[in-house]
């Protein structure tokens, strides 16, 4: 199944954003954010979401939630946030969550492995409630950035080890880190969610699919045959749709 995905979408009314998609993708993955956070507009999507023939996944929010926080009262609220959406997108009959495992903290280098070890905890967390609630749940590969836990597959394979918790695939964010190879051998049986968005390997740009260097033309079939969404990831509608005809 084909879906979209956009940050910006968040700002605005979330039928506006209905009444464009549906026609033009199959499924919308709503990012949890702002004027789109399941929870605190859980009503505004219970009445909206079944009038639209598309399918829904969710993206939790990562802008204020941080399962690696090395506050303990921070990382507790983020994962209470969590837990939070997961339950909201069971109720919604949302099947897909995706999760960002977390930063380490931005003003101080040399921490990656201390926030890992405090996101893997946070993980049993996050497994337990998918567990309870009945959504799958996807733990993001993340871009090359120094602050950003899992860029590497052996890192996120570490991170859910011991967990039923699955993949976020985010072809865009392996590209930049040179682990597009490594995502299919390590975790191609974990993956059960796909981002897909171009770049040109140096930084996480977003941009139309055939903009930057990722060879689509080999990565496709295969994440196709991951058996799973695929959801465009984009800076705005026409670029999705754009990505979408030159896919299709």
């Amino acid at each position: 199944m084909m879906g979209i995905s956009c940050t910006h979408f968040s700002r605005d009314p979330p039928k506006d954003w209905l009444d464009r998609i549906v026609g033009e993708f199959e499924l919308w993955e709503i990012v949890s954010e702002a004027d789109h956070n399941i929870i605190y507009n859980f009503e505004e999507f219970a009445e909206l979401l079944p009038c639209y023939d598309l399918s829904y996944q969710v993206h939790a929010p990562f802008c204020e939630a941080n399962p690696a926080a090395f506050s303990p009262v921070m990382r507790e609220a983020s994962i209470r946030e969590l837990v939070s959406v997961i339950k909201a997108a069971s109720d919604l009959d949302i099947p897909h969550v995706t999760v960002h495992p977390g930063t380490s903290p931005l003003a101080v280098g040399g921490l990656q492995d201390r926030g890992a070890e405090i996101a893997r905890e946070s993980m049993r967390d996050i497994d337990a409630a998918a567990k309870e609630y009945g959504v799958t749940v996807g733990i993001e590969n993340m871009p090359e950035l120094p602050f950003m836990l899992c860029r590497r597959a052996e890192d996120l394979a570490r991170m859910i080890e011991g967990t039923d918790l699955g993949v976020c695939f985010d072809i865009g964010h392996a590209n930049t880190a040179g682990q597009i190879d490594a995502m299919f051998d390590l975790l191609g049986d974990r993956v059960t969610n796909v981002h897909i968005h171009d770049n040109r390997g140096m930084a996480d740009e977003h941009l139309t699919i055939g903009d930057g260097n990722i060879d689509f033309e080999r990565h496709l079939p295969r994440l196709e045959a991951l058996s799973c969404n695929l959801v465009i990831e984009s800076r705005n509608f026409e670029s999705a749709q754009e990505s979408l005809s030159r896919i299709s």
